[in-house]
């Protein structure tokens, strides 16, 4: 396998300080990073750094339970539950080397929570975290609608999180340990090169646990194709990093990027072979809602079209992994002539 090329680049750092007299200059910001980077790190948000810490240590206490009691609340077709080893990339063709928590509003959670008495407070604070993490979205989504020439609450009704219809998701994650003295192979990968297929993903990381990379440049959010050019985002305290989602792609008519990213296997000085935690709050519109972009390049889909093609997508693309890699290992199993098999 070839090595990595990295690069030293930054993302763009964007404060939300004062938002309501500065919004058109962060639109500006926010316009300019969707079209350039598709990543982009928030500080200044309103999420105080205790708060984020408080609910990563919800989060630990959470992923610290037996198995056999998170397993009271798998992952289920509601898109909420506990899941480990499950998720598999096609960029790899194996299972990223994790386990993920995920939550969502209203009845979709209907028997997806632990009992009260096994972690006490957990629910409530859960959701007044996923609230919290609305609000900071709602004022980006107001910045995307004039950068796209809709009206200014087009996104944050499509988003509506009191509706049933609502997909939008945190989910809790926990990457497992990584013991520094075992060799690596080349298939190991925290999470596997992938892009999101949401509207918008906040991203919240525990200082000094590295690993995040991304890989800006994918041009059509039909793509698998990957470049081999890798940037560094390191974790900062009280800090929010944010990418452009498949979805957000396809309503700017693919004006912004949502762009490749992974979590790295630990293998140098300076990595993080700990257990590493973070945080996605993606940002998904309500299933009814109907997507298009201004100048309707794609035909108009509604949010649950668009989740199912993205699936339907990944797996297909899944499957052609899987098969190439098939024949890699009939390729590698030589059998001379003569010899009885």
């Amino acid at each position: 396998m070839a090595p990595t090329k990295y690069t030293t680049r930054t993302i763009p750092k964007i404060s939300l300080h004062d938002f309501p007299n500065r919004i058109e200059e962060i639109t500006h910001s926010l316009i300019t990073a969707a079209q350039t980077d598709g990543f982009f790190t928030l500080t200044n948000h309103t999420i105080s750094t205790p708060e984020i810490e408080s609910q990563f240590a919800l989060s630990e206490s959470f992923f610290s339970l037996p198995s056999d009691t998170k397993s009271l609340v798998p992952f289920s077709h509601s898109n909420t539950g506990w899941e480990a080893n499950a998720q598999v990339r096609p960029s790899t063709g194996f299972a990223d080397r994790k386990e993920s928590y995920q939550m969502q509003f209203g009845s979709a959670m209907e028997g997806s929570w632990l009992p009260e008495s096994v972690l006490p407070g957990f629910k409530v604070q859960s959701l007044e975290f996923m609230r919290k993490c609305q609000s900071v979205s709602e004022k980006l989504m107001l910045c995307f609608a004039r950068g796209l020439g809709f009206e200014d609450d087009y996104f944050i009704k499509a988003h509506d999180i009191s509706r049933p219809e609502s997909q939008t998701v945190l989910r809790l994650l926990h990457y497992f340990p990584v013991d520094p003295s075992v060799p690596v192979p080349d298939t190991y990968y925290r999470a596997g090169a992938h892009v999101d297929w949401d509207f918008l993903t906040l991203l919240f990381q525990r200082p000094h646990q590295s690993g995040l990379e991304i890989c800006p440049g994918r041009e059509a959010s039909t793509a698998f194709a990957m470049g081999d050019t890798w940037t560094k985002v390191e974790p900062a305290e009280g800090e929010i990093v944010c990418n452009i989602g498949d979805l957000l792609m396809s309503w700017s008519d693919d004006r912004f990027k949502s762009t490749f990213h992974r979590v790295k296997t630990p293998q140098e000085v300076g990595d993080w072979f700990g257990g590493r935690y973070s945080m996605a709050y993606f940002n998904q519109p309500c299933t009814d809602v109907v997507i298009q972009g201004p100048g309707k390049k794609y035909p108009a889909v509604t949010g649950r079209e668009f989740t199912k093609r993205a699936m339907e997508r990944n797996f297909r693309a899944l499957d052609e992994k899987k098969r190439g890699l098939a024949e890699v290992r009939v390729e590698e199993v030589v059998v001379p002539e003569g010899v009885a098999v």
